[in-house]
């Protein structure tokens, strides 16, 4: 991938990124390729599209390309350096994360299944420490998100809850039905819903995503440190955050995280308008041979800038 820099500092723009817009892959480096394909075929359930010496590229059931690993890193995930905090995968309704819960628990892999109100997620960690959520939307229970500074939640009934509680297993287990298999692989409808960043600083994270690229910010929590932007009213595409510390550097090349992630625009107008964006504000950006472009954010996450695949 060609090296490319960023400002640090951009005008604010006055548009909002086209609200089709989302996530796409992710691709992550990994130590062990055998010992990570493992991983996110059997435990996480994701289908093992093609395979090479490089890289292995994992998808749902129906051929939508979500992670690709690239095996050779000298270590394990550094922390307190930015790069990725977790991706999200997206499942289409809670029978789908219960399969994934009690195939979790019945390989005894480590998990912590948490309910949001508004979404209900499970997160765990690969062999290497790329963090990993897997979630159903659940706007029927109430609202979580960022109010006056901080991260608030409230249930239907208007009472406040904490946003972090335990998952009722209980009610999420009875949605499996009798002959489900545990390891079936994750449905045709799984996509990535958002990608959560370690960056060196919130304000200037949110001057680039929302300033430059356009995505609208749905709430930023000072006191958290923490935001989340999005395009088209979605809770989040792009969680924010310093938990790693403020002006942390840049993760290791040689160790295990984040290679790229994916910011998918709905069509070719739409990711001509960004790259407009992107240069007026100094951005430097690099062509990929097959379109798209490619880009770093000011903390030195890496961006690939593209159309959705089909997109015309």
């Amino acid at each position: 991938m060609p090296e490319v820099t960023t400002a640090t500092t951009v005008p604010p723009t006055t548009s909002s990124i086209a609200a089709a817009t989302g996530v796409g892959a992710v691709h992550l480096g990994v130590t062990d390729g055998e010992d990570a394909k493992a991983f996110y075929r059997d435990a996480v359930g994701l289908t093992l599209l093609s395979e090479t010496e490089e890289e292995l590229r994992f998808g749902s059931s129906a051929g939508r390309e979500l992670v690709v690993l690239v095996p050779g890193s000298s270590r394990p995930v550094v922390e307190r350096t930015t790069g990725l905090y977790h991706l999200a995968l997206l499942l289409p309704d809670r029978r789908e994360l219960a399969r994934v819960l009690g195939r979790l628990a019945s390989i005894h892999y480590p998990q912590a299944p948490t309910d949001h109100v508004m979404t209900k997620s499970d997160y765990l960690s690969d062999p290497d420490g790329n963090g990993i959520e897997i979630y159903v939307e659940s706007p029927e229970d109430g609202f979580f998100g960022m109010e006056n500074g901080v991260f608030l939640a409230r249930d239907t009934a208007g009472n406040l809850r904490s946003g972090r509680d335990p998952m009722d297993l209980d009610e999420m287990l009875s949605h499996l039905e009798p002959g489900d298999r545990l390891d079936a692989p994750l449905p045709a409808e799984t996509r990535m819903g958002h990608v959560h960043l370690h960056v060196r600083d919130v304000q200037e994270a949110v001057d680039f995503y929302h300033g430059v690229i356009g995505f609208d910010v749905m709430g930023i929590a000072e006191r958290w440190g923490a935001a989340f932007v999005s395009a088209g009213g979605y809770h989040h595409h792009l969680g924010l955050n310093i938990w790693a510390g403020q002006g942390a550097p840049p993760h290791p090349v040689d160790a295990a995280g984040l290679r790229h992630y994916t910011i998918e625009l709905p069509d070719e107008p739409s990711l001509v308008e960004v790259a407009a964006r992107l240069t007026a504000a100094g951005v430097a950006l690099a062509e990929q041979t097959d379109g798209g472009w490619w880009l770093q954010d000011p903390s030195h996450n890496r961006i690939h800038l593209t159309a959705r695949p089909g997109a015309n």
